[in-house]
């Protein structure tokens, strides 16, 4: 096994984020979040010679899964997602995808449990539970590397938004402040939408917590 890199496209109408962590020996590589063109997706990351071996979801809002049932036929790969997001992946209004007038709904393969370990070809992180913006939002959390995919959880300088069906304020600036200021300042954040930091930075200087 390689090193662990991390790489970044940014699709669909709002600008998400869709990241990729891969082995830069083997070429393997996990997705996090599918905004869109999942079949373009695929193809732009095994024309350059990656494997996609899973898709891990932070949530199931429109912006992050509306690519994924086409990148999960493209890559014969699973899709995993915190059990507690199960009824916003399934659920149209929950997802929002109702509101778009475009209903679209994935079900993953997988729902894995708070604090678990993951290990997919390789690529290893754990699932840390952040409820809040949706009732089953999640990070990633690659400790070795000092990497957090933390999806619309944690932003620079702010924080995401909790008024969309099963959001709470409340429970998302609990879940920030217990389950991830307790990492280290020099954990890399990378959001589902703008530019990156870090636990750090954000302790330091965010307004909402």
């Amino acid at each position: 096994m390689g090193d662990l890199k991390i790489g970044r496209t940014v699709l669909g109408p709002v600008q998400t984020n869709c990241y990729f962590v891969y082995d830069d020996e083997t070429k393997k590589t996990v997705i996090f979040d599918v905004p869109s063109d999942g079949e373009r997706l695929y193809s732009a990351l095994t024309d350059k010679g990656f494997t996609i071996s899973g898709v891990l979801l932070t949530h199931g809002h429109y912006d992050h899964i509306m690519g994924c049932n086409e990148l999960r036929k493209a890559a014969s790969c699973k899709i995993y997602a915190y059990e507690e997001e199960k009824d916003v992946c399934e659920n149209t209004h929950n997802n929002c995808t109702e509101d778009l007038g475009r209903l679209y709904t994935v079900r993953c393969n997988k729902y894995l449990k708070d604090g678990e370990e993951i290990d997919i070809d390789g690529i290893k992180c754990r699932l840390i539970a952040t409820p809040g913006h949706t009732k089953g939002s999640c990070c990633y959390y690659f400790e070795k590397e000092g990497i957090l995919i933390s999806g619309d959880t944690l932003f620079e300088g702010s924080i995401g938004r909790s008024d969309l069906p099963t959001g709470s304020e409340a429970a998302l600036i609990r879940s920030i402040k217990e389950k991830l200021m307790c990492l280290p300042d020099d954990v890399k954040v990378y959001p589902g939408h703008g530019m990156d930091t870090t636990i750090g930075y954000e302790r330091n200087y965010n307004p909402f917590l």
